[in-house]
Order: structure tokens, then sequence, then C-alpha cells
């Protein structure tokens, strides 16, 4: 009798569309090593081969892909039956696993958690915080159940198959100066291109906070910014700000309802904004993760009505 794990089919489903270890490996943030030694256990338990080489690379055999076919019927059916097993007990139970950046962790997860916990107690949330680089490969993995991202203007985010994308928030970035700076104690927008000599915060590299602070300020400003503070943690960047005389772009979110240390501007001739994104995987969703997405629209339709 052949036994299938279900997260090494995940992989076999995954290299099917993506075509190369290395791509898989770079969506999942895995090794190519650690990626090829997963699917030569599952051609261990399928009693086949399932790869073969094809120049530097593998390629899936016909019963490979065999395989992958059926895998994406399997997934889609185990997923279902979990969800159907949910709706037949009695009250909302189960578990929801769910993953964001900060802003949208503190901001709306954790208040979605608050109300989904006071009407359904039985219902186990876990939150983690973690960038969309790393978020979505969890979800298509089935180890999280949604996913809150983030899309800055102009940066539009890669869809994979498979997930579902539905707005929650549209929200502002604004420029973020101390207020000892002497831009700070004008009025209006403030012109990008005279900020070509400060010292910038922004997250880490490689994400997406990173790319649109450097895009603004080639776009807007025309210049290189001196990205000398970085930290994906956005209150670790205000304190920057206050203490470092840096400047920062943040979206609203990230920042105060009032800090008499720093001051909040627009920036000039630019629209510069942020869409929060819910993310599931395709198919039926089991009672909890139905509450829990209620909840998180409901106060991603608070914040933005306010």
């Amino acid at each position: 009798m052949v036994d299938l794990d279900l997260r090494r089919l995940r992989l076999l489903r995954e290299l099917e569309e993506r075509g190369t270890l290395a791509a898989v490996a770079a969506a999942l943030g895995y090794s190519p090593s650690a990626i090829s030694q997963q699917l030569a256990v599952l051609e261990r338990e399928a009693g086949v081969r399932l790869l073969e080489r094809a120049g530097r690379g593998v390629r899936l055999t016909e019963a490979g892909q065999l395989l992958a076919g059926h895998a994406a019927t399997i997934l889609t059916a185990v997923d279902a039956a979990r969800a159907d097993l949910s709706a037949l007990s009695e009250g909302v139970r189960g578990r929801v696993r769910a993953v964001g950046l900060q802003s949208a962790l503190r901001r709306l997860l954790i208040p979605a958690l608050a109300s989904l916990g006071g009407r359904h107690p039985e219902v186990r949330v876990e939150l983690t915080e973690l960038e969309l680089e790393a978020a979505l490969p969890e979800l298509r993995l089935g180890r999280v159940e949604l996913v809150v991202v983030d899309e800055y203007h102009g940066q539009p985010r890669p869809r994979p198959t498979g997930l579902r994308f539905e707005p929650l928030l549209a929200e502002a970035v604004r420029l973020v100066l101390p207020a000892g700076h002497p831009l700070a104690g004008g009025i209006g927008p403030v012109a990008l291109e005279e900020l070509r000599e400060a010292v910038w915060v922004a997250s880490a590299r490689d994400t997406g906070h990173h790319a649109m602070v450097v895009s603004v300020c080639r776009e807007h400003g025309g210049f290189d910014p001196d990205l000398r503070h970085l930290t994906s943690d956005a209150p670790a960047q205000l304190e920057v700000v206050r203490h470092a005389g840096a400047v920062a772009l943040l979206s609203d979110l990230s920042l105060p309802a009032e800090d008499p240390e720093i001051v909040v501007r627009d920036v000039a001739g630019a629209d510069l904004g942020r869409h929060l994104f819910m993310v599931t995987r395709t198919g039926t969703r089991p009672p909890a993760l139905r509450e829990f997405v209620a909840d998180l629209r409901a106060v991603a339709g608070a914040l933005g009505s306010s």
C-alpha cells in the first residue's frame, strides 16, 4: 500500500508549476538540496521514479506528472473534507493560523482575534509576524490558513495560482521627519529632492518596503537614498527617526496618533499608498476560518472609515 505524505505532494505540485528546484526553493524559502531530499523521500513512498535529470536540472517523469495531477485533486479534497467536517460539528471550533507583517498584526489580526474570541471561544487562533516573502510559501504548503500582505503603489505583488487575494484596506504612505529637521517647520508637502543628503531608515533588503523607499526616492527625488539603518520593525524605525535624525516613509497604520518628536508630511507630487490584502487558499473555507475572515473584514472596515 502506497503511503504518501501530503506536504511532499505539495512540493511535487510546486515543481510541476515552477519547473525547477531552484524556483521551488526560492518560492518556499528552502535550499534546493532540502527540496530535492523531500522529493527523494516521496519517490520512495511512491515506489517509482518521479524525477529525471534534464541538463543541469530535473523534470518530472511520466509517473511524476501523473502523481502531480492526482496531488492537486488530493490536496483540494483534503481541504474540502476538513471544511465539511468542521461544519458538521456543533458550534464553531477548529484552528486558524494567520500571519502578517507587523502593522497588520497589530492593527488588524490582533483585534480580529479579540473579536472572534468573544463570539467563538473554542476557536484556536495562532498569530505569527511574517513578511510576504516568507508568508505565502507557508500558505501554499498548508501550514497557515490566512495571510495579510501589503502592496505598495506601482509595485504589484505576484499572484500565485491556487491563492485568493481579497482587498482589505487602502492607506497612505507618508514622509516621517524628526521634529528638529529643517523641513519639519513648514506646511504642506515636502519636495523629496530636498532630502537627497538625508540619512534614511527602511525595512530589511528584499522586502516590499525597502524596494518602495528606493523606488520613491529615485522617481520623485532623483537620487538613491542613504539607507544607513535597516529594520522591519516599524516602532524601531520611528525610534531611529526620533533619536538619530533619520527620515522614513511609513504607512498610516505604522504611525502613532500623536508624537511631538516627529513630523508627518506628504511627499510633493507623489500619490504614495499601500493596499493590504487578505490571502487564503482557493476552495471551501471551514467555519472557523469563515468567522475569522468576517471579523478581519469588520476591523478593516472600521479602520478604513476612520
